[in-house]
């Protein structure tokens, strides 16, 4: 079982996300945010569940889907380090260059 550790920017995101859903729905907000932590958390038994999105020498990028947004994570040795949670229509390549 693998630990997952949420970067500084990942939980960004995640305030983010949830604050601009709030400002029409904050019960809709609330559901969403939970529902990609919870997500996340799935990793810790099955790390391989998302797709590969690209090699590095630290370890194999990844991105897990809920919804409208993708989950983008690192697995090395020892962690799943969650690096950030974007929106579909967003360019994940220019977050993750």
């Amino acid at each position: 079982m693998a630990r997952i550790r949420w970067s500084r920017e990942a939980d960004l995101w995640l305030k983010e996300i949830y604050e601009y859903i709030a400002q029409d729905n904050p019960t809709a907000a609330g559901k969403v945010v939970t529902g990609i932590y919870d997500k996340a958390q799935n990793l810790s038994d099955f790390p391989e569940l998302g797709h590969k999105y690209r090699d590095e020498p630290e370890g194999d990028i990844r991105v897990l889907l809920y919804g409208h947004y993708r989950i983008a994570y690192i697995i090395t040795d020892d962690y799943i380090d969650i690096l950030g949670v974007f929106h579909g229509a967003l360019d994940i390549d220019r977050y993750l260059p």
